[in-house]
């Protein structure tokens, strides 16, 4: 059994896809080709937002506003700490200092009464608090009705890294479209994925816009030749925007796949585990589908118990950022972030792909219970 099963999918879009890559290869355009202009005028659609920016990679899509928006030294970024170590990175490269935020225990997401704690340490630290970068964990996005008020309360503004929650939606309004900017990551794990690495940007601010596409090449004004600005080598490939293009084209449907399989899970685990919790108004886009055992020592006696049958499980994520070695020059130790630590000592991830059939999701449950 495969944890994410990709070669079942690109079955469904073989065809289609082939025709699309023979294209490509038959004009020689590999950079930034119209590929790259059509995904991104269906990904502003979809999303709901007036513009798209692809990048050649998820990382890139959360550096770049920052980039654009002039972060840099003796400013604070805050985001949680339980997260992939890229959306703390970003605000290193950019020069900044990240200032963690301590996640909800329900919905594992940023927790947006601990936000004016985050801006005091950061004042206390003699940082300038400029932004906010919460996420979307796991496919669900964050309460960015909250948040955004919290944010406006602060003068920060809001870079939403959704790179796990493209498809999701929170009161009507998808993944991507909240804040100033969002930024997605189409690594191949994630519910839409390329065949390599990518990314998108999602915006209405017209200037911001702009912005980020001098920076995708090398800050570059009139031509490539002119650089009015420090950027980065963010472009998307013409073959990757081609496999995006036609995966979208089944994306809903997998979503739906998706959220039947979560609800299998959930009717069978629910009771014995504290399983995902989906607030009202939310529809995940199910990156994940994550479990809560009852401690650490139990967690490794599931997961190996799968593991002994062939069923391949995940931790998301065992060690905190602020606990992270490369964080130690922030001065934080364990304690500091409670939920996020009590979380990365007792969760894991079960197979979650829109192929996964209910037989096996079956088999999964009844093993756990057993075990």
């Amino acid at each position: 059994m495969q944890f994410i099963d990709l070669l079942s999918q690109k079955d469904r879009i073989r065809a289609a896809l082939l025709h699309r890559i023979e294209g490509i290869l038959d004009r020689g355009q590999f950079i930034m080709g119209p590929e790259v202009t059509e995904l991104e005028s269906r990904l502003a659609s979809y999303v709901g937002s007036r513009y798209c920016v692809s990048c050649s990679s998820g990382t890139d899509a959360l550096l770049m506003p920052l980039l654009a928006k002039g972060v840099g030294p003796g400013d604070a970024v805050l985001t949680t700490p339980f997260t992939f170590v890229a959306t703390a990175e970003v605000i290193s490269l950019a020069g900044a200092t990240p200032i963690f935020v301590d996640v909800l225990p329900d919905t594992f997401n940023m927790d947006p009464d601990l936000v004016g704690y985050a801006v005091d340490d950061a004042v206390q630290r003699g940082l300038k608090p400029k932004a906010l970068i919460p996420v979307d964990l796991f496919g669900l996005t964050a309460d960015y009705d909250r948040l955004q008020a919290v944010a406006d309360a602060y003068r920060i503004w809001i870079l939403e890294d959704a790179a796990q929650s493209f498809g999701a939606s929170f009161k009507g309004r998808r993944a991507g479209s909240f804040g100033l900017v969002g930024a997605t990551s189409f690594f191949p794990a994630k519910p839409l994925g390329c065949y390599g690495d990518g990314g998108a940007i999602f915006t209405d601010d017209e200037e911001l816009d702009t912005l980020l596409r001098s920076i995708r090449v090398h800050g570059s004004g009139i031509d490539k030749y002119s650089n009015d600005r420090i950027g980065i080598n963010g472009r998307l490939d013409s073959i990757q925007a081609a496999v995006l293009l036609e995966k979208l084209t089944i994306f809903d449907d997998e979503l739906e796949a998706r959220q039947r399989i979560a609800d299998l899970y959930s009717e069978r685990l629910q009771g014995r585990f504290i399983v995902p919790h989906i607030p009202a108004h939310y529809r995940s886009a199910w990156a994940q589908y994550s479990l809560l055992a009852a401690s650490s020592a139990e967690r490794d006696q599931l997961m190996q118990a799968l593991q002994q049958e062939g069923i391949p499980t995940m931790i998301y994520y065992k060690i905190p950022l602020h606990l992270q070695k490369a964080y130690d020059f922030l001065g934080y130790k364990a304690g500091d972030y409670p939920v996020s630590e009590e979380l990365s000592s007792r969760i894991f991830s079960l197979p979650m792909h829109p192929y996964l059939k209910e037989e096996d999701v079956e088999r999964i449950c009844s093993l756990l219970l057993s075990a």
